[in-house]
């Protein structure tokens, strides 16, 4: 067995993590302490498509974390998650009953995929309840809604995540890897497209601005902002945008397609696109000396690329949920104070950048300017 020595082990527990590195064990300091949890516990808030087709099946094969409990305001999903998932019947809760979750030790976690409307009110009575929090993207329908739940947290010590899975996909990593350590040069001008179309199979809410906060901007537009954050290696400091409709009459209280230009704190200059009526999956980032391009760059996997150079940016895949790397990922960080990809203050930046994005619009395009200082950029 090898050799450790105190200052070697303290380096490799402290080490950012990349890419697939994320999935490596726990250290054995950790290991090795009967007194703590070796795995936490998720509740999961709200079981629509996301949970049950993504979220549940991803906790299955996770290391760090694991489904330990459900909330839902539909009586007839909790037999069949309980039979389903093994759920015991006490890690069952329901709207009204929520704030009971205090008394349960199997629950370490609460993940809420609800609605945009309701995940500030659910996030805020589970930091209360002494759960740590992971919230869906968007954290919320505004910047002061993300000022309520990051405070909350802070008050009743538990830790804070948004349910950015690109964060930790090894292809973003990849992208980062390429602003950072320069092999085509500084980075010049990003562009990124988030999008699809939207039809009756959609969730009805998404529609409707009082529970969604917004349309294409608040859902898919959320990657591109991303995206394009990521490609440049900084947050924007002015933005400007235009909204475009060509189905006035389905979108009629949310937008459907938005166009948006950013300056960022590197001088780097970018283009933006959401749409609930084009499809779009695409980050290109153009350097001094080449470009690279993810395409897809933000769909459930796998994720492709290439460069200028004729190289493909490629990972062995094998068939794995995304969100089992971000969960273990958030696991990992409460488990070892391991960096938090995607903190609350993350999840605040973009609110700042969406408000700034409707201003623009409501003001005819007008650039508005952004002071987001370095929040929310995570150093891996």
């Amino acid at each position: 067995m090898e050799k450790i020595s105190r200052r070697t082990f303290n380096v490799k527990i402290t080490k950012a993590i990349v890419g697939t590195a994320l999935l490596s064990n726990l250290p054995l300091s950790y290991a090795f302490n009967s007194g703590k949890k070796q795995k936490l516990g998720i509740a999961l808030v709200g079981l629509g498509g996301y949970a049950g087709g993504q979220l549940a099946p991803a906790l299955q094969n996770s290391e760090h974390c694991y489904l330990a409990g459900i909330v839902t305001g539909t009586p007839s999903k909790e037999e069949e998650w309980m039979k389903k998932y093994n759920i015991p019947k006490e890690n069952i809760y329901n709207y009204d009953n929520f704030d009971s979750i205090a008394n349960n030790e199997d629950i370490d976690i609460v993940y809420v995929v609800l609605p945009n409307s309701m995940h500030a009110e659910f996030c805020i009575r589970a930091a209360k309840a002494g759960k740590h929090v992971i919230t869906e993207k968007p954290m919320a329908v505004s910047v002061a809604e993300c000022d309520a739940i990051i405070k909350s947290c802070k008050e009743n010590n538990v830790k804070l995540g948004v349910g950015f899975r690109m964060q930790t996909d090894p292809y973003t990593q990849e992208i980062k890897r390429f602003g950072k350590e320069k092999p085509f040069g500084d980075v010049k001008y990003v562009s990124s497209d988030a999008g699809f179309i939207a039809g009756s199979w959609m969730t009805p809410w998404r529609l409707e601005k009082k529970m969604a906060g917004g349309g294409a901007l608040m859902d898919m537009g959320v990657y591109a902002i991303q995206c394009c954050i990521y490609g440049a290696g900084a947050n924007p400091v002015s933005i400007s945008a235009q909204e475009f409709s060509t189905k006035p009459e389905y979108f009629k209280n949310v937008d459907e397609t938005i166009t948006s230009q950013m300056k960022f704190s590197n001088d780097v200059v970018g283009n933006m696109f959401t749409s609930y009526n084009a499809n779009g999956n695409r980050l290109f980032v153009s350097y001094e000396r080449g470009w690279a391009e993810l395409n897809p760059a933000h769909s459930y996997g796998p994720l492709a690329g290439r460069t200028s150079k004729g190289e493909e940016i490629k990972f062995p895949y094998k068939p794995q949920y995304q969100q089992t790397i971000q969960m273990d990922a958030f696991a990992k960080h409460i488990l070892t104070d391991s960096p938090n990809y995607a903190p609350g203050e993350m999840g605040k930046r973009d609110l700042m950048i969406i408000e700034a994005i409707y201003k623009s619009i409501e003001q005819g395009g007008k650039t508005i300017p952004l002071d987001l200082g370095n929040m929310g950029i995570v150093e891996v």
